[in-house]
């Protein structure tokens, strides 16, 4: 699900490494779409209107922009993908701005093209006695049908907008090893039980099954992924 490319345009890459977090400060509703204030002061000085910004790992439009505050377009689709349009004021967003050409890839491959809304069904201390801020976390997520089949242990998975490796599947809930830093620096600190999540499946894996299913000689490489915008 994106929304932040026209048509004949350069795709934007991500890597699903969290840059900030921010703040939502307003949602309106509009004719024909929702528009989105975001108060991101890490970016004060870099955003730039029409630059792409990954929010909660979907890729929108920054517009209007008054430092600290962005503001962007929600379509129809992306309330109907996507955790955005259930946001209120006051909620954390994970941000990342787009990947520069030739930059090594911290996480793995992120479009912002959020396949569809999880949900996070527990969030646990592995020690429970231990310091929150050093110990470790399990992060279980439901993960919507569609992307189901994209879903291998130890293959990558965006939840908002979050690069991470899946530990355990089940066939409808994955297992995630959360680092202490990785919970500290995104929005991850104040989500509980419930809550909707952002998912992107590993585009990599969604090209392998494709090719897998073609009876084209055509085959997918990476280098052929970066030329083409992803």
């Amino acid at each position: 699900m994106r929304t932040c490319a026209t048509p004949g345009e350069r795709a934007e890459v991500f890597t699903g490494i969290i840059e900030a977090t921010g703040t939502v400060a307003a949602i309106e509703p509009r004719k024909g779409t929702t528009r989105i204030a975001i108060s991101a002061p890490a970016f004060a000085d870099r955003l730039r209107t029409g630059d792409s910004i990954a929010v909660s790992g979907t890729c929108l439009t920054a517009l209007e922009i008054v430092p600290p505050i962005f503001q962007a377009d929600l379509a129809a689709e992306t309330l109907a993908r996507t955790s955005l349009g259930q946001l209120k004021p006051g909620s954390v967003v994970n941000l990342e701005l787009p990947t520069p050409a030739g930059t090594p890839l911290g996480g793995h491959i992120v479009q912002g093209h959020v396949d569809g809304r999880g949900e996070l069904v527990s969030f646990d201390p592995v020690n429970a006695a231990a310091d929150p801020e050093l110990t470790d976390w399990w992060l279980r997520v439901r993960v919507p049908e569609n992307t189901r089949p994209y879903m291998v242990e130890k293959g990558s998975i965006a939840i908002e907008g979050i690069s991470l490796t899946i530990a355990t599947w089940d066939g409808e809930m994955v297992g995630v090893a959360i680092l202490p830093h990785t919970r500290t620096v995104t929005n991850l600190r104040v989500l509980g039980p419930g809550d909707p999540v952002n998912v992107e499946a590993d585009v990599m894996i969604k090209l392998a099954l494709e090719q897998k299913r073609s009876t084209s000689t055509f085959h997918v490489t990476l280098e052929y992924m970066l030329a083409n915008g992803y």
